[in-house]
């Protein structure tokens, strides 16, 4: 009678151990890397996400500049009649303090309201300015070539030095005031020449922001690309940093900081 054959029995080897020695602490290796919590991919994505989100500082300061960018083609447009100029002025000032309060929600829409309701008036102080400017012009040549006293064309010269201040003082206000404010013309004269007296140093901040801009734009025209930068950014640019001085200015006289709509 035959009997059964007994299962050989495996017996193990060095090599074997050493093998599965080194499978195990392998894998111990990994799940130790896993549970550091080494930075995945996943992790990278959401700081780009967040770095390019609608709220970013950066999109936000790219969504600034395409404004300015808008309101400078807008403003440009608007000029070329010339005649028109004045209510350009106006509409560029009242869109540039809403850029700069951070009350705007359209430019193009805040530019056209501000336009179509002041084209008139501001047209109207816009020839007066213009006059104005002509007289003083005029002033100066007849004092200039005319044959006078050492003191009496000196006192002259004085005296219009100090008019001319004047005007140009009261001249940056005007369109302000108007995208503002509402009154009769001559209300918006008067009030911008008070004005530019009681806040000396907004209206010389402003005059500074403007000679400044203008003698690097005469004096060293490369640095404006020969005025490119003033078509693409350079007058809404402008507008918008006196329009922080002026928004702080009125405010002073307005119930709230906002520019009226």
């Amino acid at each position: 009678m035959r009997t059964p054959a007994r299962p050989s029995r495996r017996t193990s080897t060095p090599g074997r151990r050493r093998a599965a020695s080194i499978e195990h602490r392998t894998q111990a290796g990994c799940v130790r890397a896993q549970c550091a919590g080494a930075p995945g991919p996943s992790r990278q994505d959401g700081r780009m996400r967040s770095f390019f989100a609608a709220d970013s500082a950066l999109m936000r300061t790219l969504s600034r500049v395409a404004d300015l960018m808008i309101l400078n083609l807008v403003f440009i447009a608007t000029c070329l009649p010339v005649v028109t100029i004045g209510a350009s002025l106006t509409a560029l000032n009242f869109a540039s303090m809403r850029i700069a309060t951070g009350m705007c929600d359209s430019v193009t829409s805040d530019y056209a309201r501000s336009f179509r309701r002041n084209l008139r008036q501001a047209t109207v102080l816009g020839l007066v300015l213009v006059l104005l400017a002509g007289v003083l012009a005029a002033w100066f040549v007849v004092l200039t070539n005319l044959a006078l006293g050492a003191i009496v064309e000196l006192i002259l010269l004085v005296v219009w030095y100090i008019v001319a201040f004047t005007f140009v003082m009261t001249a940056l206000y005007v369109f302000p005031y108007l995208a503002k404010f509402e009154g009769r013309t001559r209300e918006v004269l008067r009030n911008a020449r008070l004005l530019s007296w009681k806040h000396p140093v907004g209206s010389l901040t402003v005059l500074s922001v403007i000679a400044l801009s203008v003698a690097v734009t005469v004096f060293t025209p490369q640095a404006t690309g020969y005025g490119l930068l003033w078509l693409v950014i350079g007058f809404a640019g402008v507008a918008t940093v006196n329009g922080l001085v002026f928004a702080r200015i009125f405010s002073k006289y307005t119930a709230s900081t906002s520019v009226e709509e």
